[in-house]
């Protein structure tokens, strides 16, 4: 292949790219954290049930983790800059759009379906992508970090926006996601090279006689990206995987993010402070996530995801008998911050152990696709539970035991032999 034009920092510029990366997943989770801020806003504006907004927040998170395995056969098949600066588009669109919306319709269409449209294609799948394609070495350290963008996003957006939504109204939310959207695209296009090979280099940590990268994918791709969930489909531990990783969405941005701010209204807490506690779980999980990676390095991925789907659900049976004191969120905060999406390196790492690096990512799109499965059901599922209860005690009990049930199956999760890791995974009736 023509090299393209040289970068700096030499093998190094992988952590540029992870950088820009970042950005954009940080972007991503700001817009998927944006309907928490919106629920209670909207409200007071519209009139609008908590039904009609979570029902909205739910088709988002739903079409954000199907357009996972899709997102990554598009990266395959025509690249990752062209999926990415695609999909913020898309998201721009969404979110600026939404500024003159009147109608429930009008928030399913924006922050539902486009929103989950574009953001679906920024998402874990990307990161797994990306470090397939620019690391040989330290993948789950790299996975790690961008998985806690998540967390970065939520860090900086959910204050910030919740003091606009507070002070200034709804619509001036949803253009800031706009504008942060869009500036990305040209950062983009600057500082995001397709592969190591259009800049002259190799895969960060890669030896003299390691496999050459993986090519663009070919044919149609339904075939590419159904295929493989075919395939994927016959084996027991892919129904594991999407299994646990659907309590991972049930028990995170579908119920803590999605109603978490609501809930606390309901205890008298203002919008801006329960905010501020959700910061507070983006901060530790920048550190839980980075971690979770560093251990998915070192040890084995089924017993880390036993301690974190074990120890969350504890933590959600335990919210709703608290007193909802400084005290006591904040305590839940930093726990449940820890343990927030820690789960996604280790996941990567069976998904890898298991289909190889062929088609691990779009297998790990359907295992994300079941994680959406989980948040859409889970936003909906406590929505409707709050209008006909009059609280959120069931919905939080049903996910605490969720994710008990979780940190058994994983252990039930069987590894693939080390000699087979980086075989791909064929059709039947093919042979290597």
């Amino acid at each position: 292949m023509t090299i393209q034009r040289r970068r700096p920092f030499g093998q190094n510029y992988a952590f540029v790219v992870v950088a820009v990366v970042f950005l954009a997943l940080l972007a991503s989770a700001g817009m998927r954290a944006t309907p928490g801020v919106l629920m209670l806003p909207l409200g007071r504006a519209f009139g609008w049930s908590r039904g009609d907004i979570s029902s909205a927040a739910a088709v988002g998170i739903l079409l954000y983790g199907l357009m996972g395995p899709f997102a990554a056969a598009l990266m395959q098949r025509f690249g990752i800059r062209r999926v990415l600066i695609s999909a913020l588009a898309v998201m721009t669109l969404a979110a600026a759009s939404s500024a003159w919306m009147t109608r429930p319709w009008h928030l399913l269409l924006t922050w539902g379906v486009l929103s989950g449209v574009g953001s679906g294609c920024v998402a874990v799948v990307l990161g797994a992508t990306v470090v397939g394609r620019w690391f040989s070495t330290h993948r789950g350290l790299m996975m790690g970090l961008l998985t806690a963008s998540t967390a970065t996003g939520t860090l900086i957006f959910l204050p910030a926006l919740a003091a606009i939504a507070q002070y200034a109204g709804w619509r001036p939310v949803v253009l800031t996601i706009a504008a942060v959207c869009a500036a990305l695209v040209p950062l983009v296009l600057w500082l995001l090279p397709e592969r190591p090979s259009d800049i002259g280099l190799t895969r960060y940590g890669a030896v003299a006689d390691e496999a050459a990268e993986v090519g663009a994918g070919s044919g149609n791709l339904l075939a590419l990206t159904l295929g493989a969930l075919h395939r994927a489909s016959k084996r027991g531990v892919f129904w594991l995987l999407f299994a646990t990783f659907f309590v991972c969405g049930f028990t995170t941005n579908g119920l803590i993010g999605t109603h978490f701010i609501a809930m606390c209204g309901d205890h008298g807490i203002p919008e801006v402070r329960a905010a501020g506690v959700l910061a507070m779980m983006g901060v530790f999980d920048l550190f839980g996530t980075t971690a979770s990676g560093w251990l998915t390095d070192r040890f084995d991925p089924r017993k880390l995801l036993f301690v974190y789907y074990g120890l969350r659900g504890l933590s959600l049976i335990y919210l709703p008998y608290s007193d909802f004191s400084l005290y006591s969120l904040s305590l839940f905060g930093v726990f449940y911050g820890l343990d927030w999406i820690a789960t996604v390196p280790p996941t990567l790492r069976l998904t890898t152990d298991a289909f190889g690096d062929r088609d691990a990512p779009i297998v790990f799109g359907w295992v994300v696709a079941g994680h959406q499965i989980g948040a859409a059901a889970a936003a909906f599922m406590a929505g409707v539970l709050r209008v006909q209860m009059g609280s959120y005690l069931t919905p939080f009990v049903i996910a605490g035991a969720a994710g008990v049930v979780a940190a058994f199956l994983a252990l039930r999760i069987q590894r693939r032999d080390q000699r087979d890791q980086d075989a791909p995974m064929l059709p039947a009736g093919e042979s290597a």
